[in-house]
């Protein structure tokens, strides 16, 4: 099977395994214990979060680890909101936002805050003076993700950041798909807190992330919690959290290398699309975002029949963001840009990994030939 679903998740590095199984059998103690194994666990414990901490320049304080990039954004959210109650219950998110905020937001609206959904422009992008007009003096939080999930499409986070900086308004970004991938400065984005997750970096699944910068007010979401500083309960996952860092210092040192080589793969495929005359869409395509997510349409085809068929082929593909498929619906990104129900029906996306070469993406070039072939005989 040729992989191309990086963005959904990735396999675990040899070394990150290591890593996992070395701590597993040497620092196995709980980190909350007071005798010398559960001190020695809560040791590498702190070590894993200062290192967190300094990848995104960032406080150590501000480091809490969860199952994940879903519950992290859940955490922020909603600790947060406990935190500046007083200020008010305005939210500001655009419908494009992963699926774990999306459907937070909804319980959210029914719970009496009231939330605003930025448009956004026919790349996904928002416009700074749509935010600036939808501010107002009981603004609590706005949360804008940093890649767009689905197409890989960049925000202009520093930007957003400076204009929130200046209201006093907290300002979360779920950053789960560019951590590793681009650097991140919470400092320089002027960012409150931020989601990151393991798995999307050849890390183990199941563990995740949190920053909320320290001097931020914030109650946790759970009564009596003991755990992370109050944030959450349950016994913490010393092995996954080093391995999680263990991948995240390797994605560190890796950066600008795998950046170069997405790029140049990226190119490529879409040279190989132009080459073959092939009436395919790509979104996003002149606008600023990550190399190695293509989000792509073949017009006239519904995603959902593209994938399954090049899962025939023995190529792994997506029809979007894993967290929010089995419904049928159409993509909200693609209708947020302005497509068509029907439009954005035809949505897949392709994501290169560590593993991925020239020829996996020639052969995937050729299976989209064949299922466009297919369906014009089929048609004619």
């Amino acid at each position: 099977m040729i992989y191309l679903d990086y963005a959904a998740t990735t396999p675990m590095s040899n070394e990150a395994l290591e890593a996992y199984q070395h701590v597993a059998r040497n620092y196995y103690g709980n980190s909350s214990s007071l005798h010398d194994t559960g001190t020695t666990a809560s040791d590498l414990l702190e070590t894993c979060r200062g290192e967190l901490a300094r990848i995104i320049s960032g406080k150590k304080e501000g480091i809490y680890f969860t199952s994940g990039g879903s519950e992290a954004n859940f955490l922020a959210i909603r600790s947060l909101l406990k935190g500046c109650g007083h200020k008010g219950k305005h939210i500001i998110t655009t419908a494009t936002e992963h699926a774990s905020i999306h459907s937070l937001c909804k319980s959210l609206e029914k719970e009496g805050y009231e939330v605003t959904w930025l448009p956004v422009d026919s790349n996904g992008i928002i416009a700074l003076s749509q935010l600036k007009a939808a501010l107002r003096k009981d603004t609590c939080l706005v949360s804008i993700h940093h890649a767009n999930s689905e197409t890989g499409i960049l925000q202009p986070l520093e930007a957003i950041g400076g204009l929130l900086k200046e209201k006093n308004i907290h300002f979360h970004s779920d950053c789960v798909q560019t951590f590793g991938k681009i650097p991140i400065d919470v400092e320089k984005l002027h960012l409150t807190s931020i989601s990151i997750s393991s798995h999307k970096i050849y890390g183990p699944k199941g563990v995740g992330a949190l920053f909320i910068n320290p001097k931020a007010s914030w109650k946790s979401v759970y009564e009596g919690a003991s755990h992370e500083k109050g944030m959450r309960p349950g016994t913490v996952d010393v092995p996954g959290i080093a391995s999680f860092l263990t991948a995240a210092q390797q994605m560190e040192s890796s950066m600008q290398d795998l950046k170069e080589k997405y790029e140049t793969m990226r190119i490529h495929f879409l040279r190989l699309i132009q080459q073959s005359w092939l009436p395919i869409v790509v979104e996003g395509e002149n606008v600023q975002g990550l190399p190695h997510i293509l989000g792509l349409r073949l017009p006239g085809i519904e995603g959902q029949h593209v994938m399954l068929e090049c899962n025939r082929k023995g190529i792994a593909i997506s029809t979007g963001s894993a967290c929010q498929m089995g419904s049928q619906s159409p993509s909200r990104t693609m209708i947020a840009t302005g497509k068509t129900p029907d439009e954005a029906r035809e949505f897949v996306r392709l994501s290169f990994g560590k593993q991925t070469t020239i020829r996996d993406l020639e052969l995937a070039v050729e299976a989209l030939k064949e299922i466009i072939e297919e369906r014009i005989k089929r048609s004619g």
